[in-house]
């Protein structure tokens, strides 16, 4: 008994799909991946991603960035009167905020992701790893906003300096936070321990903290080279040359240049440390 096939009773025929495709690919020939996404829709959606989950968790956190920067320039008003070490401080507290987050944090939160495998969920995903590096750097650095006007408005009526020129901050926040979010990114990929990365974070905040807020000739001589290496220097001084009556302001371009600088170099650093931990 010959069996009929059901397209020759139903009358209709059907189309057999080709599968020599999946034949070759039986052969060890890899199949075709997506096309790799571009770099800035990448990045927006990245940066998206990471502000809608940081939102929650980094709020209480900013909060204690900005009131740990205003009880320094409170201590501080004890012991500088005014002039350019007033001008020192409440410039090296505002981006104090922004070393709070933007590295501390971030190096934190990038020495977890490698800790528990989270970089395998980035790596799978077809986007640059320029993508991940800065669309995280730059949703850290866009929480610590509020908080360096609070800081810098609340220094500038304690040490009676001028308001005029705090427009600056419009620049010194994203280039002080690219610089400083890479150095953070770059130690937390880079630490081979989560325990390691946190204190590496503390550390560098701790660095800031200390080289960026104290007046610089308060510090003994061979602390002001490492001064000189820490990112967020160059933001610190140009927001204390803004505070003057009439800014050098040739000067305060050259030192937001030099910060931009550092932040470009962070940052590519930031993702090579990314490339190398997600193929391991």
């Amino acid at each position: 008994m010959s069996i009929v096939p059901a397209e020759a009773v139903s009358g209709k025929s059907r189309t057999v799909p080709d599968t020599r495709a999946v034949t070759d690919r039986a052969d060890g020939v890899p199949a075709p991946l997506a096309t790799r996404a571009r770099l800035l829709p990448s990045l927006a959606a990245v940066y998206r991603a990471q502000l809608s989950r940081a939102r929650v968790a980094r709020i209480p956190l900013l909060f204690v960035a900005t009131f740990q920067s205003v009880g320094i320039m409170i201590l501080m008003r004890g012991v500088v009167d005014g002039g350019a070490e007033a001008r020192a401080v409440v410039a090296g507290s505002s981006v104090l905020v922004v070393a709070f987050v933007a590295l501390n944090l971030l190096a934190q939160y990038f020495g977890q992701l490698r800790a528990t495998g989270g970089l395998d969920h980035y790596a799978t995903l077809p986007v640059p790893p320029a993508a991940v590096v800065l669309g995280a750097a730059g949703a850290y650095a866009s929480f610590t906003v509020p908080g360096t006007a609070v800081t810098a408005v609340t220094g500038s009526l304690l040490f009676d300096l001028p308001l005029t020129h705090l427009w600056v901050l419009v620049a010194v926040i994203p280039l002080s936070g690219a610089a400083l979010a890479g150095l953070g990114a770059a130690l937390g990929l880079l630490a081979p321990r989560q325990e390691l990365a946190t204190l590496l974070g503390q550390l560098g905040m701790s660095a800031a903290l200390l080289l960026g807020v104290l007046p610089a000739d308060r510090l003994p001589g061979p602390i002001t080279y490492a001064r000189d290496l820490l990112p967020s220097t160059y933001g610190v001084e140009a927001l204390a040359r803004s505070f003057d009556r009439h800014p050098d302001w040739p000067t305060v371009a050259l030192d937001l240049a030099v910060c931009a600088a550092v932040g470009v170099v962070s940052l590519a650093v930031a993702t090579w440390a990314y490339r190398r931990a997600a193929v391991r």
